[in-house]
Formats: structure tokens, sequence, C-alpha cells
């Protein structure tokens, strides 16, 4: 088992895995370059090939000794339009454009669409965007064989494009035949989190709960205007959310966005909700070595917002430098927390406890740690549900999760400033502050003399019962812990 020191470094970042970056010696690389979790895109690849990439991650997890999340991002529907007769056709702004039930190959006056539930909710005035809504179509009629437009923002369109519809709910649900087909391999696979897209309301969640069963953790992708609008009762539904910028790009004004992620980060963080920010992060890193001056800021933006992990998609999957991305991020992330002002900015969103012992605790915790210099904010916990209420708080000092559960070790992987250690577990209080100290010093997160504050729950063992807050200070005489 090689040693690994603990990350500095609060936000944890998500790298995708993909032809550039699937085999062991990339993905060693990507971890030991920051990278804290990986994900695994079901829009590509065979579950042949997903399975031999989750085994190398699993293998490193064991090289390390240190849990490793895999979140697997569910494809969701795709709705496409059909070919053309010379694979390519030209629209001009001012004419007209119908998409019909004719499977013929289409032209520059028409084209098949193959997708009855878009016909049912269309209405006249809707928007029609093709090809990540480079064109725009305005829907003037529509009945259940034929939509007629006028082409608003013309271009090239070539065969089997993406069609995205933003100013209606469509009656399609979330989860695709291929989504539990994927679904089911992911559970078998033990994947920590599961992500859902097209996701534009609570419902849409409902199914995927009932087969997950208990197994993994739940994130719903915040990619369609309807999803913005239901984004609390989602937010009640769902364990985190992914801020997916890209198809919000598409689907509402560009200008729209960044307020909406700032909106997204802050209702995620006073629900204690996981939120990912995703997309086009680092983009030219896909083909250069070091990224604009503007998306440096982007990235630093999120991390001043409190987002619990940034994703890198292509940067990492397909791109020419996916080391070189995570480093950058890294760097980036280390930078922003490393000013002064950092968790000033980030109190500007208000948590506010519920009214539970475990709460009221977990807010108690981040102010007792500032005022003694804790070290490190040491939490035992089951399910996980401690830790989340801490991290919700953005306490100053690290915070250590010692869990004898494995899968929950794994999942809070994406939990801000989190640590998670499998650890056996404790009968007593003396037990309790003893593998506190030893693990703080073990981890390298505290030293000699430092004071930690210790989370549990009595009686131990009881998921959900944190009643227990003690500061302990490492002597220095704590043994060199083996099996924990």
């Amino acid at each position: 088992m090689s040693s690994f020191p603990p990350r500095a470094r609060k936000v944890r970042i998500l790298a995708t895995l993909g032809p550039a970056s699937a085999d062991a010696e990339t993905i060693r690389a990507l971890y030991c370059a920051g990278a804290d979790a990986f994900r695994l895109n079901m829009g590509h690849g065979s579950h042949e090939d997903h399975a031999a990439v989750i085994a190398r991650i699993r293998d490193l997890e064991a090289e390390f000794g240190r849990p490793t999340t895999i979140l697997v991002d569910l494809q969701g529907p795709k709705l496409r339009i059909g070919t053309f007769e010379t694979n390519l056709a030209t629209l001009r702004a001012g004419q007209d454009f119908v998409l019909d039930r004719d499977p013929a190959p289409g032209n520059s006056r028409r084209v098949y669409l193959p997708h009855p539930e878009i016909y049912a909710a269309l209405e006249p005035g809707a928007r029609l965007l093709l090809d990540d809504g480079k064109l725009v179509l305005r829907v003037r009629a529509v009945d259940p064989q034929r939509i007629e437009t006028v082409v608003e923002i013309g271009g090239a369109l070539s065969n089997r494009k993406g069609v995205n519809v933003p100013d209606v709910v469509l009656p399609v649900a979330a989860l695709t035949d291929k989504d539990r087909r994927d679904l089911s391999f992911a559970l078998e696979q033990g994947a920590d989190w599961v992500a859902l897209s097209f996701v534009q309301r609570p419902e849409d969640l409902a199914e995927v709960r009932r087969l997950m069963g208990g197994r993994g953790a739940l994130m719903a992708k915040i990619e369609k205007p309807a999803a913005v609008r239901h984004l609390d009762a989602i937010l009640e539904m769902a364990d985190g959310v992914m801020v997916a910028r890209g198809d919000l790009g598409v689907e509402l004004p560009p200008p729209a966005v960044p307020p909406l992620q700032k909106r997204i980060v802050a209702a995620a963080r006073r629900l204690g909700r996981t939120v990912v920010v995703a997309t086009q992060m680092l983009e030219s890193m896909i083909k250069a070595p070091s990224p604009t001056r503007a998306e440096v800021s982007d990235v630093a933006t999120a991390v001043y917002d409190g987002a619990d992990a940034i994703m890198l998609s292509a940067e990492t999957a397909a791109g020419d430098f996916p080391r070189e991305a995570v480093a950058m991020m890294d760097a980036i992330a280390r930078s922003v927390e490393g000013d002064p002002d950092y968790l000033g900015r980030l109190h500007f969103t208000r948590t506010t406890p519920d009214a539970t012992t475990a709460d009221a605790l977990a807010e108690a915790a981040g102010r007792i740690a500032q005022t003694v210099g804790a070290r490190a904010i040491v939490c035992f916990t089951f399910s996980g549900s401690t830790v989340r209420r801490v991290s919700r708080e953005r306490p100053q000092p690290p915070i250590l999760a010692l869990t004898p559960d494995l899968a929950t070790a794994r999942r809070m992987g994406l939990l801000w400033g989190v640590q998670a250690e499998r650890t056996k577990d404790i009968d007593s209080f003396e037990a309790m502050i003893g593998k506190a100290r030893r693990m703080a010093l073990r981890t390298g997160l505290a030293g000699a003399g430092d004071p930690v504050v210790v989370l549990a729950g009595v009686p131990f063992g009881t998921p959900g019962s944190t009643n227990v807050i003690h500061v302990a200070h490492l002597t220095g005489d704590e043994p060199a812990a083996g099996a924990e």
C-alpha cells in the first residue's frame, strides 16, 4: 500500500474518464495530480469497457488505501433529427422549414423528426434548437404529423443532429430502456453516485430511487429550464445536483447561466445537498497545455461560490493534456482557498440548521474548531449524514470522516472538505477519543499538541444519533495505527 498525503484542498475535483484516460497509468496520474473522484459517461463505451475502468479505479483505491469515488452518468433520452439526401442542408434565416414523421431523407425544406412526444408538447411560438443551439426555429403550426417552422437563425445542418425544446415540458421519461440497463450495470459494479440526465421535475427521480434501492447516491443534472423551475423540489428528492452548464447554455440565453449557477449552488448548500459545477471549465485544454484567463476565472468563481466539486469533461476524457488539466484545476482551487477572504465569501450563503441535535452540533463544531484552533473535525458516522451536515457549514479545518462502511466512505468523496477513511467500529467513549487521535495523526491532518473536534453518536453504531461533541488534544504518544 502506497502512502499518500491528505489533500490540502477543500473543493473536490471530478475527472471524466474516456479514450484519453481509461488506462491504469493515466488514471493513476490523474489521481496523483488531484482528481478525487472519477466520472464514467454511459453515453460512450460498452459495459465491458466501463467494467475494466472501474476495476482499475478499485485497484488504485487498494494501492493508496483511500476510498475512491465513482460517478456513473446515465445518458438520458437523446432527441435527434433524421438524415439528409446529401448528408448536409443549409437553412437560411426567414425561410420555412418542416419537421415531419416521414423517414425519407430530408433536404433544405424538411427533415424527419422521429419523436412523437415533441409533436404532442409543442405549441405555436415555441422554439426548436438544433445542433446545440446553433440553429433556431420558431414554430408556426403543429399537428401530430408535422411541425411547420420559420428559421430564425440559420446555418449548415448535418445528419442526426440533436434537438432541444426549451419552452415546453416534454412528456418524456428521464430514464430510457438503455438507462435502465446502464443503471443495473452501475449498481452491480458498486457505483457510488448515479447522475440522471434530462431531469425536468422531481417525479423523474422517483423510478431511479426505487431501482437503486438505497445503493449509491443519486445526482440530478440540472440542464433543462423546467428543472430550474422545480429546483427546490428536485433538491428535496436528490442527494446532489450537477450544474450542467452546456445544455443550460443551449436552452437558456448565455447571460442567464452565471446567475443561475450561483442560485443552484446556494440552494443546494442551504439544503445540504452535494453540488457539482460542470462543463467547459477548462475547455481550451482539450487541445492546449494551458487554459485561458477567462477559464481560470470561471473555475475560481465556482470555488468561491462554495461548490462541493468542480468537474472536467472532455478535457480529461478525450483531450491531449488530461493530467495537466487536473493539475491546473487543482492549482486554481488551492490558490482560491489560500485567499484570506475565501471563507468569508463562502459564508455569504447562509445555511440555517434544522431544529435537531445533529444539526445543532454540526453548526457548533465549526465555531468550536475556529475558537480553539482545531486542526481537524473528526466525525464518526455510519450513514454519512453527520459528515454532510458538517460539510454544509463549510468549516475552516478539514473534516476527517471515519466509518466502518466502505460504501459510505466512497460516497463522501464528493463532499466539500471531507477526507473519508474506513475504520473498525467503536464501542465506547474512550475508544472513540483514542481512535480520533490516532487517525488524525495517521492521516497527517494533525500533530502532537494539536486540538481536534470530535463528533459522534451514542449509542455507538446507531445511524442518525449524533449527540456528542468533544475537543481532544493529540499527545504525541498515540501508537502508530495498524489495522484501524
